[in-house]
C-alpha cells in the first residue's frame, strides 16, 4: 500500500505536466495556424476590395436597366388600359343613350 502511495503522485504529476506541455503546444500551433488564416483573410479581403469597382457598375447598370423595363412596362400597360377603357366606356355610353330613348 505504501507503494502505491507513493508512486500515483509521481504518476499524476507527470500526467498533469504532458497535459500542460501538450495544451502548450496546442496554443502554439493554433496562434500560428490564426496568422496564417489572418494573411490570407487580409488578402481575400484586398482581392474583393479592388473588385468593388466593377460591383458599382454592375449595380448601376442593373438599376437603370430595371428603371427603363419598368418604365416600359408601365407604358404598355396603359396603353392597354386605355384602349379597353376606352371600349367600354363607349359601350357604357351607348347603353345608357339607348335607355334614354
Amino acid at each position: 500500500m505504501e507503494f502505491w502511495l507513493s508512486f500515483l503522485p509521481i504518476i499524476i504529476y507527470a500526467l498533469i505536466i504532458i497535459i500542460l506541455v501538450v495544451g502548450i503546444v496546442l496554443g502554439i500551433k493554433s496562434i500560428r495556424t490564426m496568422k496564417k488564416v489572418e494573411k490570407v483573410v487580409d488578402n481575400v479581403n484586398d482581392k474583393v476590395e479592388s473588385l468593388n469597382a466593377v460591383f458599382n457598375v454592375i449595380d448601376f447598370t442593373t438599376d437603370k436597366i430595371a428603371t427603363f423595363t419598368d418604365k416600359l412596362v408601365d407604358g404598355v400597360t396603359g396603353v392597354f388600359g386605355r384602349l379597353f377603357t376606352s371600349k367600354k366606356k363607349d359601350a357604357k355610353e351607348d347603353t345608357k343613350e339607348d335607355l334614354d330613348e
